[in-house]
């Protein structure tokens, strides 16, 4: 696999972790809730109007985009499985911004996605 498409596989998948931890900063700050026929049209709005939430959605928009282009130079069977990356990325920053636990189990398969991410990657 050329650089520049590792690159954009790259660039993809941290765009599309960067929405995952988007959305769960919006969902942090409105609170658990429950859907309901009363508060769907509530509990939307704040969904709609939260800026992180709105920079997630944004996120993914633009991953697609990228994805795209990234899926117009690679084999799929070799694409797809990087965005296992993101589970790598999403588990680290999970841990660091909002504190959520990373324990040895966690640790040996995020060790088990990172080996498997290199052995797809080689094999290209």
């Amino acid at each position: 696999m050329k650089l520049a498409e590792f690159a954009l596989i790259l660039v993809g998948v941290l765009l599309n972790a960067a929405a995952q931890l988007l959305l769960k900063a919006g969902v942090r700050q409105i609170g658990e809730f429950n859907f309901s026929p009363a508060n769907v049209l509530p509990v939307g709005w704040q969904l709609a109007t939260n800026l992180p939430i709105i920079g997630g959605l944004a996120c993914y928009v633009v991953s697609v985009v990228v994805w795209i282009l990234a899926l117009s130079r690679v084999e799929v069977s070799v694409a797809y499985p990087m965005l296992s990356i993101g589970y790598v990325v999403n588990a680290g920053l999970a841990w660091w911004l909002f504190g959520e636990a990373v324990g040895p189990q966690r640790l040996i398969g995020i060790a088990v996605i990172i080996i498997g991410v290199i052995l797809v990657a080689r094999s290209a």
